[in-house]
């Protein structure tokens, strides 16, 4: 019986964004605890864990309802690079996101940023149900930077 691989489930999307890149870097990092529900809407709590701005080393907890399924999770930042990059690790759960920003089209008009989610490895039981994880985590990084793109255009 086949049961599934060992491999990592890993999700890509990107999308321009028709806002300067220092624009929807604050929108997704500045301001990521008041926006990140928003762009998110699975993730029905988030609390910060540790004081300051977001940075490298800041520390989360998070509750979400994926398809019926709740998850409780701890994450840190593990690179912040302003204008560039944010990449955060789960700390209790296996995973891995990230989301990346470059300036596109003339200079200053717009944004492409690039979502990167990946879940460093199934549980066994999870493993029999790995294609429709795989499909179901692809439509989430997707939902998520249309998400992105809505919210952002569209907050004038």
């Amino acid at each position: 019986m086949w049961f599934g691989s060992k491999q990592p489930v890993v999700a890509k999307a990107s999308t321009v964004i028709q806002k300067p890149v220092e624009e929807v870097f604050h929108f997704v990092g500045d301001e990521f605890f008041a926006n990140y529900p928003r762009w998110s809407p699975e993730v029905v709590e988030l609390h910060r864990l540790s004081e300051g701005p977001l940075q490298k080393g800041t520390t989360a907890r998070q509750v979400r309802i994926d398809h019926g399924h709740r998850t409780e999770t701890t994450f840190a930042v593990s690179e912040f690079q302003p204008h560039r990059r944010i990449c955060f690790t789960g700390l209790s759960n296996a995973f891995f996101c990230s989301y990346e920003f470059e300036r596109a089209g003339s200079p200053g008009a717009a944004t492409r940023v690039a979502f990167t989610f990946e879940l460093k490895e199934l549980e066994p039981y999870m493993r029999p149900f790995e294609k429709l994880i795989r499909a179901a985590v692809q439509d989430g990084v997707e939902r998520t930077v249309k998400n992105l793109k809505g919210l952002i255009e569209g907050s004038g």
